[in-house]
């Protein structure tokens, strides 16, 4: 059977399963649509959350990311698992116990402020939009890559899957297809992962395989790494940057992702489909256990991916010989088709030279050996679904691939688009427009919203901002500096006040957003030549993925400052945080709300 033929049959066999499952599981009522009607077992809610959480960008792009950066990347690891660590013990429970459908519709309550439910659903809607936009992209390239279709009717054929079953069957019905995702997404990550760490090290466990023996050549694993890419003029790939700043900014950013991770809504709406408190603590404890089967694993697919590349390229081991650019191998050929993989003989001696052309070290080497500069561009997101093929791989390998890319980025794309709609019904139209619509009138609303959530995703996801197509430091910043701090301090605080909480978060919001486009060029000074440059310097260095933590201090700043200058919070509004956080009695824990 052909690799097209096998593609087609394991994507259409998980499409097939998501849709059985919306249909088996339609929602038919808001607490249905919202919350699935909060009887999700805390375990099938873990598999589900980890599903949410684990996108495109943890699938695709992260392997990626620390193939090619080494070290310093692991802050994603860092930082994407200790936001659930956060949400476990400092969220999660508590806010099941609040007993609401959505986050603004907490800090709305909470705040006994509808200025703060609006602010907290425009925060809510652009850091999931912002994300969301990288999902649907993603789509769009597997399946130009796997299914041989432009990127535009791919693009359609995942928002009209996404469409069927979130508008349909709501929470209820994401929740469970999420959990067919789930099991699609880690069997596709993981069993190429095993073949490749058998085929380097003998080891059948990644995560152990990183640490242990290249068969080839008898050293570490990753002792053999760091001599091939070293001999190509980058640096080692376990070496840590020495510049302070890169280390500071290292920090910043592990703390940015972990409080944005615990901020973002479409993760946090999760916690409010299981029955009890004491579950939405133990689901979040599930989920950091099924993410970890793939994070463990990422760190060895990375790292296993950039020797495979290099010996690929260099297949006699000498940086000195490369391959000929004629003699390439299949992979190549079909990644250069989707524009993600890029060959340009500078020196017209028809092999592939890929090394770091910015070493100062390495120019000597280079100008000796005749190289005009670095040839083969690789797109740093095609690592992992690249990895079957340069590993030579079976077709049903590659075919599995193909449906866990696909299966993480539609499960991200329908809980944040769940997010979206249940703001716009739940807390605009029946929050502030609407107080008295009927719940059938309300969940209309709420798949109608969610019908245009997928248009507008499609759109973008066709013809991506600049913002949004470059980093995902918008969505982590903009949640990590806005949402994050009001939570905690909602739940924590009984002297946040209205006032306060609404300053907090306008200026966690407006100092976040502005920096990052002032950081990254998109917005401009007139008379300014270098602003990007002068703004990072301002702030000692720190870079806009990681400026989410100063928004976040400036956040709680605010509002203690205007709550203690202005009047005291009402004390039915104390006593309702006294009832969410400290429980009273022993059943408190764990009784149904």
């Amino acid at each position: 059977m052909d690799q097209y033929t096998l593609n087609l049959l394991f994507v259409g066999a998980t499409f097939a399963l998501y849709i059985g499952i919306a249909v088996w599981a339609r929602a038919g009522s808001t607490s249905e649509f919202y919350a699935a009607g909060r009887g999700v077992h805390p375990v099938t809610n873990g598999m589900a959350t980890a599903a949410d959480w684990m996108s495109a960008a943890s699938f695709i792009s992260m392997a990626g990311l620390i193939a090619f950066g080494g070290y310093i990347n692991s802050s994603f690891l860092m930082g994407w698992t200790g936001g659930y660590v956060l949400l476990a013990l400092l969220l999660a429970p508590y806010l099941r116990k609040f007993g609401k459908f959505t986050v603004p519709e907490f800090i709305g309550d909470r705040f006994y402020s509808p200025t703060a439910r609006i602010i907290a659903v425009i925060c809510l809607i652009v850091a999931s939009v912002t994300y969301v936009i990288g999902q649907m992209t993603g789509v769009g390239v597997a399946f130009s890559r796997f299914l041989e279709v432009n990127n535009t009717l791919g693009l359609m054929i995942g928002a009209g899957v996404v469409f069927f079953y979130a508008v349909l069957g709501g929470m209820k019905g994401v929740t469970y297809t999420q959990v067919a995702q789930y099991c699609v997404l880690i069997t596709a990550y993981t069993i190429p992962a095993i073949f490749i760490s058998l085929q380097l090290t003998g080891n059948p466990i990644p995560a152990l395989g990183l640490f242990g023996d290249h068969v080839e050549s008898g050293t570490a694993l990753l002792t053999r790494l760091d001599q091939v890419v070293t001999e190509l003029g980058f640096k080692e790939y376990t070496a840590q940057n020495g510049d302070p700043s890169s280390v500071i900014n290292m920090v910043l950013f592990t703390f940015s992702l972990m409080i944005g991770t615990a901020g973002l809504p479409h993760v946090i709406i999760r916690f409010f489909t299981v029955p009890k408190v004491s579950d939405a603590r133990w689901s979040a404890g599930w989920a950091l256990v099924f993410i970890a089967l793939l994070y463990l694993t990422a760190p060895a697919v990375g790292a296993m991916a950039r020797l495979n590349i290099i010996d690929t390229i260099y297949p006699k081991g000498t940086s000195q010989e490369s391959l000929a650019y004629e003699a390439r191998p299949d992979w190549m050929k079909n990644w250069e088709v989707t524009g993600l993989l890029k060959f340009e003989d500078k020196n017209g001696d028809g092999r592939i030279q890929m090394y770091n052309d910015k070493s100062k070290s390495f120019a000597a080497t280079a100008e000796e050996r005749g190289w005009k500069g670095s040839e083969l561009k690789v797109n740093r997101d095609i690592l992992v679904l690249a990895n079957p093929e340069i590993a030579s791989l079976p077709g049903w390998v590659i075919a599995l691939v193909a449906a866990g890319g696909l299966a993480a980025a539609l499960s991200t794309a329908a809980g944040l688009l769940l997010a979206i709609s249940s703001a716009v019904s739940h807390d605009l139209i029946k929050g502030s427009i609407n107080p008295n619509i009927s719940e059938k009138g309300e969940l209309l609303a709420a798949r109608i919203s969610m019908a245009v959530a997928i248009a507008v995703a499609t759109y973008l996801g066709l013809n991506p901002p600049g913002f949004a197509a470059q980093t995902v430091a918008l969505a982590f910043g903009i949640a990590a500096a806005s949402i994050f701090p009001a939570l905690m301090m909602g739940i924590f605080s009984k002297r946040i006040n209205n006032k306060g909480a609404v300053a907090g978060m306008l200026t966690g919001l407006i100092f976040t957003l502005v920096y990052i486009f002032l950081h990254k060029g998109w917005l401009f000074i007139p008379g300014t030549a270098s602003f990007p440059d002068t703004i990072a310097g301002s702030l000692f260095g720190i870079k806009s993925t990681a400026i989410g933590s100063i928004g976040a201090i400036l956040n709680f700043a605010a509002a203690y400052l205007v709550s203690t200058m202005t009047e005291d919070t009402p004390d039915e509004i104390k006593e309702l945080v006294e009832s969410v956080r400290i429980p009273k009695g022993a059943g408190a824990a764990t009784a149904e709300h």
